[in-house]
């Protein structure tokens, strides 16, 4: 189909608007597939993106059309160039984000006990109050259903918000990372992961919020400023012993008492025993480095687990295992076998800590009053409760935490990579260098992907987690909660001699670290996958480094051997104008819609543009009315330049002094929007497309518009470099605004202008003086000037003008006098030369 046929020429409007181009030319794009991506082109041809997928458990805000706005000025500036741009988008929907959206909406929590009920029906929404405050317990499956169905929804909100931005995706290659194809690549990857020794179970402490119920892996830890005291405790041996602690309700829980080995108030202690205070428990004193002389007493208790630091003395000085909060954030009934614990038992956390500090004050052996602090306490970034630490069997992957040589080989590939801004990469380095464990990727929760294991149990009904069950790869995806390993049937599942399955799912990390993989067709389109991987750009936000592209490039360095993209391009962040960082939790958040319905899609990605990556860009209405301003005078200036006759100028090279400066002027601009795209730079190539354009429109078309309606090979010069201009400008301001370049385009050109080839320096005459232009609008400005400060009109004529200055700048200044005088309306100009250092045009009125 040619592009006479795809898309005929629409004719220039009577009166041009903004309004309605997103309807119009969104809608156009899709049937014509104007950005659908051509999977027989070779790999050199090909230009891929590994975009973002968007959690899809709440609104789009303006942070996100910042970065994805970001993303589309590249691939519609690569598809320019002759590229064919692979660009998916995905749907971020597995996952904790999700379930609590799901309980919120529904007031519904999952109970796994229950039975399958094919005929539950969810509430109407919206639900009261009353009725989020107590959940109805559903079955697994009715809860995944339930998920599954909510995201549907949401990403049909969300697919309509893109498409009204303008972003160029090819819409057939969306991809869910809970779909099928995602399912496969993850669990196939985690089998290759245990084959290779990469991926293991163990059951060791784990950080765990008791809100969610669920393991919480490194990466997703965040520490908040919460406010405690410190309780001094007296613990007895062969002298009495002080230590502050900000935990007593782990008391129950303490196995040693660690000091630094070169603290001399203690080392008659190392070595023996002491016992605790309420309890009566003995306990060794160890020294370990760890230890801070200048912190509380100088001497510490290990209780299993206070923090992650007792979790290293835990396992260097190989102590008792001492348990006492379970899973759900209370005291266990079985914690510790001596009195008074009974009383503790079943408290949570915080009513434990008031009545063991009760205890502790009635047997005198805590000494003055609690000492209030406030101190730094690890979260789940999306969790509620401060983190605990029990011990559970989870899933890992190895990534270098307990592995220098790999820790060595991730850092190398960090250096492989190319970041933009170049100083993102030392977030990354020190990430990795900073591991203290491997990946924990299993989750205790329902709607993700499932582990695909199964365990034999034995003749007690015991699992064997040595050896796990696996599918065989062609099975993939499955769910063993409901499917049967190889070899077993279904009457099988939980008796003794059967087998049981591994009832977590990966988290979401696990899956979204495989998107290249998952959206390339890894094992399922092996000619699309040698097409488009490893990829060309990975953009991302600075805040996910150590999380989404760390954990990628671990999975792409473990299966592939390589890095999973070339470039990686890190976001700022969006402030509010208090320059404070926009965030659900502040409720400092502005959503786009209503900004895209007042002022138009091209006047939002105009704001999105005007930050450069890993800088942060306060957000500005101001700066969206300012891009609805260029976009209308793209669509005006169009109008009137195609008015002047050049839709119909013949293409022949322009000759005039003034025609060749403004080309090779353009030129120039050509030259450094290029370069600047090329470096990921989209700010630095619309602040040179822009400032060129108002100089065209408000200098040059008023400095030739005479002679473009005139006759003669002038007006002919003028007319083929006004159709040269605007179409070069048009092809420069697409990738930031596509609709209105379109429209214009639409009016005199057919096909596409995202289609149309990106400008280059070698359309343009390259002898021109770009210095004859500057001094023409310098010398209209001036004339401009006189007449508003006398208030007379633009059109007012000037019986006299004279103009000054050095006589080799006067001799330029006659080249273009005709179009001067035509534009300034001035009936004589007299040139005076070498009467004053500057230029200066003086008129008689």
């Amino acid at each position: 189909m040619t592009d006479t046929e795809r898309f005929a020429r629409a004719g220039v409007p009577e009166r041009p608007s903004l309004d309605g181009l997103e309807d119009t030319w969104s809608r156009r794009w899709q049937e014509e597939g104007t950005y659908a991506f051509d999977r027989s082109r070779d790999r050199a041809d090909v230009y891929a993106i590994d975009t973002p997928p968007p959690t899809v458990s709440g609104e789009l805000h303006m942070g996100h059309v910042f970065s994805y706005t970001h993303t589309d000025t590249v691939a519609r500036f690569q598809r320019m160039r002759g590229k064919t741009v692979f660009y998916p988008m995905g749907w971020d929907d597995n996952g904790l984000p999700t379930e609590r959206r799901v309980q919120n909406v529904f007031g519904v929590r999952c109970d796994p006990a229950l039975p399958y009920d094919p005929a539950w029906t969810p509430p109407a929404r919206p639900i009261p109050a009353e009725a989020r405050k107590h959940p109805v317990s559903i079955s697994r499956r009715n809860f995944v259903e339930l998920c599954a169905s909510l995201t549907a929804e949401d990403e049909q909100e969300f697919e309509a918000l893109w498409r009204r931005l303008g972003l160029s995706v090819d819409w057939s290659l969306t991809y869910t990372t809970i779909g099928e194809a995602a399912r496969a690549a993850s669990q196939r990857a985690f089998l290759r992961n245990l084959r290779r020794g990469e991926a293991y179970t163990a059951d060791a402490p784990t950080l765990w919020d008791v809100g969610f119920r669920t393991a919480v892996a490194q990466a997703e830890l965040e520490d908040r400023e919460r406010p405690g005291a410190y309780h001094r405790l007296v613990f007895h041996g062969p002298r009495d012993v002080l230590i502050d602690t900000t935990r007593p309700e782990l008391l129950p829980a303490c196995v040693a008492l660690v000091c630094h080995p070169d603290d001399d108030r203690y080392r008659d202690l190392v070595g023996g025993t002491v016992t605790t205070p309420l309890f009566g428990v003995e306990v060794p004193v160890h020294a370990h480095p760890l230890a801070a002389p200048d912190k509380g007493t100088g001497i510490a208790m290990v209780c299993t687990f206070g923090d992650l630091t007792d979790v290293t003395w835990w396992r260097e000085l190989r102590l008792d295992t001492r348990v006492v909060i379970g899973r759900d954030g209370r005291l266990l009934p079985d914690g510790l076998d001596r009195e008074p614990y009974g009383e503790l038992a079943g408290l949570t956390v915080n009513a434990a800590r008031k009545e063991i500090v009760r205890l502790l004050t009635e047997s005198g052996e805590m000494v003055g009053e609690p000492r209030p602090i406030t101190h730094p306490v690890k979260f789940y970034e999306n969790g509620e409760s401060p983190l605990e630490i029990v011990a559970t069997r989870q899933w890992y992957v190895r990534n270098g935490g307990r592995d220098a040589r790999l820790r060595d080989e991730l850092l190398a590939r960090g250096r492989e990579l190319n970041w933009v801004p170049g100083h993102m990469r030392h977030r990354y380095e020190h990430w990795v260098g900073g591991l203290t464990g491997d990946w924990l990727i299993s989750r205790q929760r329902f709607f993700g992907v499932p582990v695909p294991v199964w365990y034999r149990l034995d003749n007690a009904g015991e699992p064997d987690y040595d050896n796990p069950l696996t599918p065989d790869e062609s099975a993939l995806p499955i769910d063993p909660s409901s499917e049967c390993p190889p070899g077993y049937v279904e009457v099988h599942r939980g008796r003794a001699g059967g087998f049981v399955a591994d009832p977590d799912v990966m988290d979401t990390w696990a899956t979204s670290s495989l998107t290249p993989q998952i959206v390339g067709g890894w094992m399922r389109d092996e000619d699309l996958f040698a097409r488009v991987f490893p990829m060309d750009l990975r953009p991302q936000g600075q805040e996910i480094i150590r999380t989404w592209l760390f954990s990628s490039v671990v999975r792409s360095h473990l299966e592939h051997g390589v890095l999973p993209w070339r470039d990686t391009v890190l976001s700022g962040w969006i402030l509010d104008p208090d320059r404070k960082k926009m965030s659900k939790s502040k409720g400092n958040v502005v959503t786009p819609i209503a900004l895209l319905e007042q002022h138009g899609s091209d006047a939002v990605r105009y704001w999105a543009a005007s930050g450069r990556p890993g800088t942060d860009l306060a957000f500005d209405p101001g700066q969206i009315k300012v891009g609805r301003r260029l976009a209308t005078k793209i669509l005006n200036a169009s109008k009137f330049v195609l008015g002047l006759g050049a839709a119909g100028a013949p293409r022949e090279t322009p000759d005039q002094p003034l025609d060749r400066a403004m080309l090779t002027a353009l030129s120039a601009v050509v030259r450094t929007a290029t370069d600047a795209l090329d470096g990921y730079d989209h700010t630095g190539a619309l602040t040179a497309a822009e400032t060129f354009f108002w100089t065209f429109c408000d200098d040059y078309i008023e400095l030739v518009k005479e002679r473009a309606y005139g006759d003669g090979p002038a007006a002919v010069s003028a007319r083929a470099a006004l159709a040269i201009a605007l179409e070069v400008q048009l092809r420069l301001f697409a990738p930031f605004l596509p609709y209105a370049t379109e429209e214009a385009w639409s009016w005199w050109r057919y096909g596409s202008v995202h289609r149309a080839p990106w400008p280059t320096v070698h359309e343009l005459p390259a002898d021109g003086d770009p210095a004859l232009l500057r001094l023409a609008g310098d010398a209209l400005s001036q004339v401009r000037r006189a007449k508003s400060e006398r208030k007379l009109s633009m059109k007012a004529e000037v019986p006299l003008a004279e103009a000054l200055g050095p006589a080799d700048v006067l001799d330029r200044l006659a080249l273009v006098e005709g179009d001067l005088r035509a534009a300034a309306h001035i009936a004589k100009l007299d040139r005076l030369p070498d009467r004053t250092p500057d230029l200066v045009i003086a008129c008689a009125f």
